[in-house]
C-alpha cells in the first residue's frame, strides 16, 4: 500500500527550492491542480518545471509563473498565459520550448530508462541548435535527450491504494508519461478506491510509478470557454 496523504501541504513539504518537477495536464485538462496550489502556499522557489504548457494567467502553473517561482520553463506551448509572455521577452524566465511530440517521447524515455533517441522532428530549425544530428537510409535525425524530474505531479480520475491509476478521457493527456519520469510521483486522484477494485486491463499508470496519493476535488476550471447559438 501507497502512503495516502490527507493535507496537500504535506504531501509536497520536501520539494526543495530549485527541484525539478513535471506535472501533468493540457491546458487546464487534468492538472493536479491542488497539488499546485499547495506549492504555491509553500513558497517554494527557482523551480524548473516540466509541462506542456505554463497554466493561464490566474490558474494552474499560471499562479507559480506569477508568483516568480518557476525558474525555467520546459514545454511545448506558450498557450493563453499573458505573463508567461511578459517574462519571456523580459528575460525574466528560462524557457526550452520543444515540439510537442519530442516532448512526449522525452518523458517517455525518461520513465523507460532510455538515454536518449533520434527524430526527424526539428531538423533545421532553431530547435536543432547545439545538438547532434545523424543519417539514418538518407533522412537526417535530431539526438534528443530524454527528460526525468525529481518530483512529478499527476491527476487521476481514479486510484487504488497501491497506487494504481486510471485516467478519464483526454484528461490521460501527459499524465502517464511524467507519472512515469519522476523519481517521487504524487497522484491526485478524485475517488480513491480499495485494492483490487480497479479492472487490470483499465489501469493507465502502474502502482510501480506511485510513490504518494491523496485524494480531493478539483474545481476543474475551463481554459476558454466557448459557446454555439
Amino acid at each position: 500500500m501507497k502512503p495516502v496523504f490527507t493535507s496537500y501541504e504535506e504531501a509536497v513539504q520536501d520539494i526543495p527550492d530549485g527541484a525539478t518537477i513535471a506535472v501533468g495536464g493540457f491546458g487546464l485538462v487534468g492538472i493536479p491542480e491542488n497539488l499546485i496550489l499547495a506549492l504555491v502556499d509553500k513558497g517554494v522557489k527557482q523551480l524548473t518545471v516540466i509541462s506542456n504548457n505554463c497554466g493561464v494567467d490566474d490558474w494552474g502553473l499560471g499562479l507559480l509563473l506569477k508568483n516568480k517561482q518557476i525558474k525555467k520553463m520546459v514545454g511545448s506551448y506558450v498557450g493563453e498565459n499573458k505573463e508567461f509572455e511578459r517574462q519571456v521577452l523580459a528575460g525574466e524566465i528560462e524557457i526550452e520550448l520543444i515540439p510537442q511530440g519530442t516532448l512526449a517521447e522525452r518523458l517517455r524515455a525518461g520513465g523507460a530508462g532510455i538515454p536518449a533517441f533520434y527524430t526527424p522532428a526539428g531538423v533545421g530549425t532553431l530547435v536543432a541548435e547545439g545538438k547532434e544530428t545523424r543519417e539514418f537510409d538518407g533522412k537526417e535525425y535530431l539526438l534528443e535527450k530524454a527528460l526525468t524530474a525529481d518530483f512529478s505531479l499527476v491527476r487521476a480520475m481514479a486510484g487504488d491504494r497501491m497506487g494504481n491509476l486510471v485516467y478519464n478521457k483526454t484528461a490521460r493527456n501527459f499524465n502517464p508519461m511524467i507519472a512515469a519520469a519522476g523519481k517521487v510521483t504524487i497522484a491526485e486522484v478524485e475517488n480513491l478506491i480499495e485494492t483490487g477494485e480497479l479492472d487490470p486491463d483499465r489501469i493507465h499508470t502502474p502502482s510501480i510509478y506511485v510513490q504518494r496519493l491523496i485524494a480531493g476535488r478539483q474545481q476543474k476550471k475551463i481554459e476558454r470557454l466557448t459557446v454555439q447559438n
